[in-house]
């Protein structure tokens, strides 16, 4: 199981060969994440109060196939790691085009940034034990 993620692919999003630019599968991957987040009751606003946000480490991009203007795209995205405790995690996304193929897979590594420390934190008990019921891959690794 995953959470899935729709979007289209609009004119700003194509490059000078008409097809997604590199850029945009990031996009993609971003905004399902924050889908994923707000699925949990992580919105803006309970980012802004706790005076948290999610950081990256690492994005990592495989462009399987092209993906044009006007396609649909659907997001597959999982928990691919995480420590116990959902202070540091991995995400796979699987980016489908709208006629089923499957055309970039997006791993990113994260954490929690407070924003007033600019230090590494971490979601309080109650929001990391919801962030910890995320659909997991099948290859999901429990870090200690």
């Amino acid at each position: 199981m995953s959470i899935v993620y729709e979007g289209h692919v609009i004119w700003a999003q194509v490059d000078a060969n008409m097809h997604l630019r590199h850029s945009a599968y990031a996009d993609f991957a971003a905004q399902a994440r924050i889908s994923m987040l707000d699925s949990l009751g992580l919105d803006v606003k309970a980012f802004q109060k706790l005076h948290l946000g999610p950081i990256l480490f690492r994005e990592e991009l495989q462009y399987l196939r092209e993906v044009g203007i006007n396609d649909t795209v659907k997001i597959h995205s999982v928990l691919s790691k995480s420590r116990p405790d959902g202070s540091r995690w991995s995400i796979r996304h699987e980016l489908y085009r709208g006629d089923g193929v499957k055309a970039a897979i997006i791993h990113v590594d994260g954490a929690w940034i407070d924003l007033f420390k600019r230090k590494l934190g971490a979601l309080p008990e109650d929001l990391a034990q919801k962030f910890m019921t995320l659909p997991r891959a099948e290859d999901f690794v429990l870090e200690e």
